[in-house]
């Protein structure tokens, strides 16, 4: 099965695998991909301030891959997020104030301060917590795709992960499992150039997105910087999902311009290669190509600075979480305690796993 390179769509919308892209669309992607790059600004300045515990990780430079893909899935689709990939949660409905509560450990926060500044999804958006062992959301993926299948529903589970994902055994488990079983997953590969330090010419012998064709399943390359190239991509492997046409691999080729995270200040990476991707910023590019079409970037700027300020004054303004319900919603109920001596799985039968599917 041969690996493809994704073209760019057109402003016209003529290479859009969902059909067209409008221009309300166009705004929407540049909107998202601004706003994720404000609330991850706003929350290292509050980590410097000492406002967020522990360490930040964020996604400078790394915007259009996960605005461009989340933006092809539909209301009832799932995202498997990664932690440079805010843009997904954003455009899955959550506020950056709810984003910087959880940053800062308040009980409006997502997890109500239950944990870190890594660790949160909304699953009532559509967005499942992350599980920062990397990576294994690929298999909570499989998961997902594979409910869906047996449930006969059209839709679709992604998940993001970086290019040392792909060293690991669990990422080849994900990726055997889900060619087998045809499920409806697509994977989105962030190949930022380094896996810490480590980078591309040490990770592997074979870029990582000719693996798919070994599974069974498409393999496709795209210019991560390029938000409608991604988008593209996303949207087709979306409905191919959708259709019973299986899995895909989209390798999103990008830069990461911050460090692992805040501790880490990158001295590995030469400076001309951040210089070389510094001036392919994805943001900067695509503000450039939408005001070249009269869209007016200078108004979308302004709207998210005005969102962002009030939604920071609310976040700031909000609770730490009451500490004797600290295990509040931590721990699942059971709702039937088992007799004594009696095995966990000596209650199944398939009728009882349809009733609680």
């Amino acid at each position: 099965m041969a690996t493809t390179t994704a073209r760019p769509a057109a402003l016209d919308g003529s290479e859009d695998g969902r059909g067209l892209l409008t221009r309300d669309d166009r705004a929407r992607l540049y909107r998202y991909m601004l706003l994720m790059r404000a609330t991850e600004e706003r929350a290292l300045t509050l980590y410097r301030q000492g406002k967020v515990p522990g360490s930040y990780y964020d996604g400078h430079g790394q915007e259009a891959v996960s605005v461009g893909s989340a933006y092809a899935l539909g209301p009832r689709d799932r995202a498997c997020v990664l932690h440079r990939d805010l843009g997904a949660h954003l455009i899955r409905g959550v506020r950056p104030g709810r984003v910087l509560a959880q940053m800062m450990g308040r009980a409006t926060g997502i997890t109500g301060g239950r944990d870190g500044n890594m660790h949160f999804g909304d699953r009532h958006l559509g967005c499942v917590g992350m599980v920062s062992m990397l990576p294994d959301m690929a298999l909570v993926a499989c998961g997902l795709g594979l409910a869906f299948q047996i449930r006969r529903e059209p839709r679709v589970a992604m998940t993001w992960f970086g290019e040392g994902s792909t060293a690991n055994g669990v990422w080849h488990e994900a990726m055997n499992v889900a060619g087998i079983r045809r499920l409806p997953v697509v994977f989105v590969l962030e190949n930022n150039q380094f896996a810490y330090s480590t980078p591309n010419d040490h990770e592997f012998a074979v870029d990582p997105v000719e693996r798919a064709a070994g599974y069974g399943f498409p393999g496709i390359k795209v210019d991560g910087n390029d938000v409608e190239a991604v988008f593209s991509a996303a949207a087709a492997a979306c409905e191919r999902a959708r259709t019973g046409g299986g899995p895909t691999l989209i390798e999103c080729d990008t830069m990461r311009m911050h460090g692992h995270g805040a501790h880490d200040d990158m001295r590995y990476v030469p400076p001309e290669l951040l210089e070389h991707w510094a001036a392919r910023d994805p943001v900067e590019a695509y503000e450039a190509r939408l005001a070249a079409a009269g869209i007016d970037t200078a108004a979308i700027q302004a709207d998210v600075r005005a969102e962002l300020e009030r939604d920071t004054e609310w976040a700031l303004q909000q609770p730490m979480p009451d500490p004797p319900t600290a295990t509040d919603g931590v721990f699942a109920e059971v709702a039937e305690p088992l007799g004594d001596g009696e095995a966990p799985w000596s209650r199944w039968s398939p009728d009882r796993e349809a009733t609680h599917a």
